[in-house]
């Protein structure tokens, strides 16, 4: 049983990886974004739910001290990249939403997600681990700035905007940092830089293409003589 679920967890690896590209590079709306930004999605769901059940196994049913720390790991690390997928596609579908969001998918794994993310610091400052300690902060804010977003009004026309370019941009990150990981070896990296260069350059990436996305947006709301957080067009949807 766990040989399939590897194979398929590798394989949707594989084609999350191949794909998580053509979104950011294509026409934000168009066609191609939208459908290469559909396989990235479904093939990161089956790479969330494989590594679930991958890591649980190893967590319950492994007697290896080494396994279960591996699982427990493994299995934070599974739920935020599962947060922030799920985050990516869902904003889309609440786009005008003018009220805190309360469905308990929306609200449930991200606050799950910074529930392991917490737990996960805990044990690495026990362990002394401190690749835990660091994806537990990771988690944390992952799992508590989507739980934010949901449970706040929003207060610009765009908010579903830099919410799914956060989000899916995470995804992108985990796809990446997993290719580094299962390859560090054969690259000659240091598996630490394997499991954080990725966060540590995606994340002020991510950070600096928002900001140019404000100003545009802003720029562009200006010059139509409306507010600046009215809809412009340029739609940014999968």
């Amino acid at each position: 049983m766990i040989k399939p679920l590897l194979f398929l967890h590798i394989a949707a690896g594989s084609v999350a990886l191949a794909s998580m590209l053509i979104p950011i590079v294509a026409i934000k709306g168009g066609r191609l974004h939208r459908r290469a930004g559909w396989v990235f999605v479904g093939a990161m769901a089956i790479v969330s739910a494989t590594a679930l059940l991958l890591s649980g196994a190893r967590l319950f049913f492994d007697p290896r001290p080494a396994a279960r720390d591996a699982g427990f790991f493994l299995l934070a690390v599974a739920f935020l990249t599962a947060n922030a997928v799920s985050t990516g596609v869902r904003v889309l579908q609440f786009k005008q939403r003018t009220t805190p969001h309360l469905h308990w998918w929306d609200t449930g794994l991200p606050a799950l997600t910074a529930l392991f993310s917490l737990a996960l610091g805990a044990y690495g400052i026990w362990r002394g681990q401190v690749l835990f300690m660091a994806f537990s902060v990771i988690g944390l804010l992952g799992g508590g700035g989507a739980l934010r977003y949901w449970l706040r009004i929003p207060t610009t026309r765009m908010h579903w905007w830099f919410e799914h370019m956060g989000a899916m941009l995470g995804g992108c990150i985990a796809a990446t940092t997993a290719f580094l990981v299962v390859n560090a070896s054969n690259m000659g990296m240091w598996p630490m830089v394997a499991w954080l260069s990725p966060s540590i350059i995606g994340t002020p990436a991510t950070i600096i293409w928002t900001a140019y996305y404000r100003r545009r947006f802003s720029a562009t709301s200006s010059r139509s003589g409306i507010s600046s957080g009215a809809p412009v067009a340029v739609p940014g949807t999968l």
